[in-house]
C-alpha cells in the first residue's frame, strides 16, 4: 500500500522515512519528492509497505508525529488518475 506523508522538513532524508516507518513493518521504498532543477525537497514524499495491516498501523501511528521539528501528515495516497494537468 502506498502511503503519502506530507510536511517534511527540508533536511529530512529517505533514511528517516525508512527508519521511522520500519517500526511498523516491512517497507518496499521511501521517496522524497525533490525539486527537478534544485534538488531540494518538495515537502512531501511516499512509502510503500507490503501489507495493509501494517500500512494502516503506520498511519495511524505515525499522523501528527514529530519529525525533525515538523508534524507529519500521513496518509494513504491518493490515485492520480482523474484529469489532473500534468506539465
Amino acid at each position: 500500500m502506498e502511503i503519502f506523508v506530507g510536511n517534511l522538513a527540508p533536511q529530512t532524508t529517505e533514511d528517516d522515512l525508512l527508519a521511522l516507518f520500519k517500526a511498523f513493518g516491512q517497507v518496499k521504498s521511501a521517496q522524497i519528492v525533490r525539486e527537478m532543477f534544485t534538488g531540494a525537497s518538495r515537502g512531501f514524499g511516499f512509502v510503500d509497505m507490503p501489507g495493509k495491516q501494517h500500512s494502516l498501523a503506520a498511519i495511524a501511528g505515525l499522523n501528527g508525529k514529530d519529525l525533525n521539528g515538523q508534524a507529519l501528515r500521513v496518509n494513504e495516497a491518493q490515485s492520480r488518475t482523474g484529469g489532473g494537468r500534468r506539465r
